[in-house]
């Protein structure tokens, strides 16, 4: 069965159709496809706008946190008049005035920690927004259950970094527990060290575009690659990730 774009939809995703990588064919399949996304903080408040906006058809939000004042200089999903609201509610609502073609789902918890009823299963992706190692860790074992490619990125002062897990794509790609098998006994998040508010909206609009690549198999994959970016010096380096051989997570594949 072919999907066609309504002519409303096809005003709002003009753009989108002039590319050959996307098309009408691209933009349906996207219209179709999910993501989820763990935090509404400064990264997942850029991915999950972009991802709306792009028309991705379902998008789930795992957020335990409500609104603070400190939030504003980056989180860019909320407003002044958002504090004291749950951080997902506000996202959801977001949502749905930049594109109500989305379908939001949301959970107030904390990933790995508390138990989500319903589980957020049968998303086609996953972007990480959390701001923990803990967290981070618990995602890498929920997406290589499921085979679910898992988008990550970090940010901290002027620094960010970005990457994709999918160790079954490939024998020498690795997990997120190859790349940090265990969390450094330090805090070491943007609470504690600070962080330059556009950052995070330019590491989370990042991760919104790897996760349409990922959803339409375009481009080059990011999986077994870090970038990092020093805002400061304006410069994007790029290294090489490879799989732990005696990572208990991934040894599977």
């Amino acid at each position: 069965m072919t999907f066609s774009l309504r002519d409303e939809q096809k005003r709002r995703y003009a753009r989108h159709l002039l590319l050959p990588e996307i098309g009408e064919a691209g933009q349906a399949r996207l219209l179709a496809s999910s993501a989820l996304v763990v935090g509404a903080g400064g990264l997942g408040a850029a991915a999950i706008s972009y991802l709306a906006a792009a028309g991705i058809g379902r998008i789930g939000i795992i957020e335990p946190d409500h609104v603070e004042l400190s939030n504003l200089n980056r989180q860019i999903i909320h407003e002044t008049g958002d504090i004291g609201r749950p951080k997902a509610e506000s996202a959801a609502d977001r949502i749905h005035e930049i594109n109500p073609d989305c379908q939001v789902q949301t959970w107030r918890a904390y990933f790995g920690r508390d138990t989500l009823d319903p589980e957020p299963g049968g998303y086609d992706i996953l972007i990480d927004g959390s701001d923990n190692f803990g967290a981070r860790h618990a995602i890498n074992r929920f997406c290589l259950a499921r085979r679910m490619p898992f988008i990550h990125a970090a940010v901290r002062g002027f620094e960010a970094q970005l990457t994709i897990f999918k160790p079954w794509q490939g024998e020498a790609l690795p997990c997120y527990r190859c790349y940090i098998p265990e969390p450094p006994p330090e805090r070491n998040d943007c609470a504690e060290r600070g962080i330059a508010g556009p950052l995070a909206g330019i590491a989370g609009a990042m991760q919104a575009m790897e996760a349409i690549k990922e959803l339409l198999g375009m481009g080059q994959t990011l999986a077994g690659r870090l970038l990092r970016y020093d805002a400061l010096a304006g410069v994007w380096r790029e290294s090489t990730l490879l799989r732990d051989p005696e990572c208990p997570e991934c040894e599977v594949y």
